[in-house]
This record gives structure tokens, sequence and C-alpha cells, in this order.
């Protein structure tokens, strides 16, 4: 994720050799030999934190794309076949994990293809209607024993935690837009959210609602993808959909099929406003596209009467 990268991978550690199919290739016929003879190809529409790859028509390659995001893979291969049974749409299947090698320096993993498109790259049919299959989703994660489950750290960027980890980003990125947005208004949501603390019991959270990781067929929502962020503890931090795709009918049915309290939709906003300042902050040179969208999340965020 960008927000990520801006925050905390400034000193990230790249591995030396070029992450591509033919890395993939070598890596593939060294390890696991049965599978040598599929074909491999880059995916078309690749996320930030793993270059991800076709191996034959049903499976994926996934290599971390620097040292911030190598532990995710032991934790998706540990955690994800324990989530799957209880969740209504099916998530990645972990398959195997790999050895460093070939010169590529950390563990990677392969797992089962997902047919369908990102509802980045597909029209959703009718918001209302995806607004409540994902919250479904997200309670129905929210449910599953949180016992002994990866607690908020470095693997996913302290999603779970109470947004106060980046507080001082946060006003950093306030001071630098002074004059640009409405930054009384957003202290105002900031604070709010600093004064909310997360008082239930720890329980999943996905920490990556956004549409990049939500896949579909038909226009309706039919896997989730992308478990980096996963973790146990506050879930507010995958409530910023509601603000950053939802709005009207759409973000009345997400929230009202959530049992979450007011504090808990504070925070939310909170992780929301996190992330869109720190992007609209970024130096010039950062993708205009990117920069544009963050500054329609703060309207966004800005604009919502619950504020």
């Amino acid at each position: 994720m960008v927000a990520e990268r801006e925050a905390v991978m400034s000193d990230a550690q790249e591995p030396s050799v070029s992450i591509d199919a033919d890395l993939v290739r070598r890596l593939i016929a060294a390890q696991f030999p049965d599978w040598a003879d599929l074909p491999i190809r880059r995916v078309e529409h690749d996320g930030w934190d793993n270059r991800t790859f076709h191996l034959g028509q049903t499976m994926k390659v996934r290599l971390p794309s620097a040292a911030h995001y190598v532990e995710q893979v032991e934790k998706e291969n540990t955690w994800l076949p324990r989530l799957a049974p209880h969740l209504p749409l099916p998530i990645p299947t972990p398959l195997a994990v790999g050895r460093p090698g070939e010169g590529y320096p950390w563990p990677w993993s392969v797992s089962g293809w997902i047919e369908g498109e990102t509802a980045l790259q597909a029209p959703i049919a009718d918001l209302t209607l995806f607004a409540r299959e994902v919250a479904n989703f997200l309670v129905a994660l929210q449910k599953i024993n949180a016992t002994g489950g990866p607690a908020p750290g470095t693997h996913n960027f302290h999603r779970g935690a109470p947004p106060s980890v980046y507080d001082g980003e946060t006003r950093r990125a306030l001071e630098a837009l002074e004059g640009r947005i409405d930054t009384v208004l957003a202290k105002r949501i900031w604070e709010a959210a600093l004064d909310s603390p997360w008082g239930g019991a720890s329980v999943w959270f996905h920490g990556d609602i956004a549409v990049g990781n939500l896949i579909l067929n038909g226009g309706r929502l039919s896997a989730v993808i992308d478990f980096g962020t996963c973790g146990v503890g506050d879930p507010a931090c995958d409530l910023a959909i509601t603000w950053t795709l939802f709005e009207g009918e759409s973000r009345k049915a997400f929230r009202a099929l959530l049992p979450l309290d007011e504090g808990t939709w504070m925070r939310g906003r909170a992780w929301t406003l996190w992330k869109a300042l720190i992007v609209y902050a970024a130096e010039p040179g950062t993708d205009a596209r990117l920069r544009e969208k963050a500054r329609q999340d703060l309207d966004q965020l800005f604009a919502d009467p619950g504020v």
C-alpha cells in the first residue's frame, strides 16, 4: 500500500536480483520440479507488497518486494487455512512456501488462483448490495476465535493498534497541509479518535479492505484476497472503505450491518484520515492520481454528517 510505503519504507531493503518471470521459473524448477513445466507470467495488475505471477492456470506465486513484507509469508501460510472454513467467501489457499534461492533473499509463497477481477478493474453492479456483502464478510471474520492470532506489529504496519501509533506522522502532515485543507476539522476527527480507545476483546481484521483486494464476478463480491496486513486487535482499520468507496445509501447499509460502537467508527475515520493526509502531503512527484484520490477521500471524510 502506498500509505505504508510513505510511512515506513524509506529505508526498505530491496532484493538485489530482479523479480521477474525468469527468477520465478528458476525458483520453481529448483524447489518444486513437479511444476517446472507450467507457464509463468506476471499478473496484469500487481500490488505493492508483493510481485505476483500466474503459475499455470490455477496457481499464483507471490514474492515479497521488500524486507518489510517478508513476515507476511509465514503469517498467511499459517492462518489463512484456519480462517477459510469460517468465512462466507473464498480467500487465498496456501499451497507451498519457497525458500530463498537463485539470488532472491527471502521466503515466498505459492497459492491457489482465484478467478475474477478486482473492484478496481471491474464495475460493481450494485454498490449498496456490495456494501452489504463486504460488511457480512467482516462480521464473519470478526466472529472467528482470535486466540493466538497475530497481534499488531511490523508484519502489518500496526493495523489493529490504536491510531495514535501514527500520531507524529499525522500531525506533521497536518502542518504541511495548513491552508490547503480544513486542518481544524481534521484535527478534531483525529483527536476524537485518540480519545476513544478500543475497549473490546481483540478480533480478527483483514487490514486492507480496499477495491484492489475485493474480487468480483458478475459485478458481485465473490472473494477477498491479500491478507498480508491481517491480525487480531481493534477492527477499526477495516472501516476505511466507508469513506474511500461508499457514500449515501451504500455507506448507511455498510454501517448498519456492523455491530460496532461509535468510538470504533471514529477510529476508522482516523485510519482513513491518516492515510489520506500522508499521501496528499507527499512530495511533488508522487503519482498525481494517488494524491487526487487522497484529496477525494478527505472531502468524503469532511462532508460526512457523522463527523
